[in-house]
C-alpha cells in the first residue's frame, strides 16, 4: 500500500452503489457479487497518490469506487505518456494478475479516490469457488478489445476534431453529473490538462488548444480553469460523427 493511503473496512452507500452500476459487475449472480464485495479491501487515496507502479509485481484486481485512477505508462526512453482515465464502477487489473506478472502501467489517483481491490490469492480462490467467474472475465476482456478496435478505427478513420468530441462526450458520460443541470449545460465532470489531453488522442497539445479554441467560438463548449462544459450538446456530437473526407 503507497505512502499516505488510508485502509477503512466499509464502502460508503454511494460507493458501493456506484460499483453496482457497472455494467459488468452488474451481469454476475448476487451470490459472486457478495463475496467480492465481502473479500475485498477497500483503500483510499488522496489526489495525486500512486496506486500501482509500473514494473512491480501485481498484487490486485480492483474496481474504482469513487474518484478516478490515471493510468500512465513510462517508455523505455522515459517519456510518460498517459493512456485513460477510468471512472466509478470499473474493474481494472485482471490480465496483470491473470498473467502473474508485473504492471504494465503506472496507477495514480485523480482526486479523492475510493477503490475496492481483490487480492492476488483471493481472486484465484473466487476463480475455484465461482464457476462463472472465469468465461466472466473472458466477457470482460472481450470488451476491453472490442474497445480497443474502435479507438483504432478512430485514429483512421476520424479528423482530431471528431475525435475530440467523441472523448469529451466520453468523459461528460462517465464523470458529468447524473442529474439535469441548470441551463442545459453539462460539465464534463474532470479537469485535465492538455498534454494529457493530448496524449488520449495522440496528437500534439498545440493542436488539441486549437480545437478547443474553434469549438468554444462556435458555443459547443466553454474552457475554464475548473474545466470544460459543453454547452450544446446536439453541435458536439453531430462534430464526434463527421468522417475524414478522402
Amino acid at each position: 500500500m503507497p505512502h499516505g493511503a488510508q485502509q477503512r473496512p466499509l464502502l460508503s452507500v454511494s460507493e458501493r452503489a456506484a460499483i453496482d452500476r457497472g455494467r459488468w459487475f452488474a451481469s454476475l449472480s448476487p451470490s459472486l457479487r457478495h463475496d467480492i464485495f465481502r473479500l475485498g479491501t477497500v483503500t483510499r487515496y488522496s489526489h495525486g497518490e500512486m496506486i500501482v507502479e509500473q514494473g512491480e509485481l501485481a498484487q490486485h484486481w480492483f474496481a474504482c469506487a469513487s474518484g478516478a485512477i490515471r493510468f500512465r505508462r513510462t517508455s523505455p526512453a522515459g517519456r510518460q505518456v498517459t493512456l485513460a482515465y477510468v471512472e466509478p464502477g470499473i474493474w481494472v487489473g485482471e490480465a496483470e494478475v491473470l498473467h502473474r506478472g508485473p504492471n504494465t502501467y503506472d496507477a495514480h489517483a485523480h482526486g479523492s479516490t475510493t477503490l475496492l481491490g481483490v487480492a492476488e490469492t483471493v481472486f484465484r480462490q473466487l476463480l475455484h469457488e465461482h464457476a462463472e467467474f472465469g468465461e466472466a472475465l473472458l466477457t470482460l476482456q472481450a470488451r476491453r478489445m472490442r474497445f480497443l478496435y474502435w479507438m483504432m478505427e478512430d485514429m483512421a478513420t476520424l479528423p482530431l476534431r471528431a475525435r475530440l468530441a467523441k472523448q469529451l462526450l466520453h468523459f461528460m458520460r462517465r464523470f458529468g453529473p447524473r442529474t439535469p443541470q441548470p441551463a442545459g449545460e453539462m460539465p464534463v465532470g474532470i479537469s485535465l490538462v492538455q498534454d494529457e489531453m493530448a496524449q488520449l488522442l495522440g496528437c500534439s497539445r498545440q493542436r488539441v488548444n486549437v480545437e478547443l479554441k474553434a469549438m468554444e467560438r462556435d458555443g459547443v463548449i466553454r474552457m475554464a480553469q475548473r474545466g470544460i462544459t459543453i454547452l450544446d450538446l446536439a453541435q458536439l456530437e453531430a462534430l464526434a460523427k463527421q468522417e475524414n473526407q478522402a
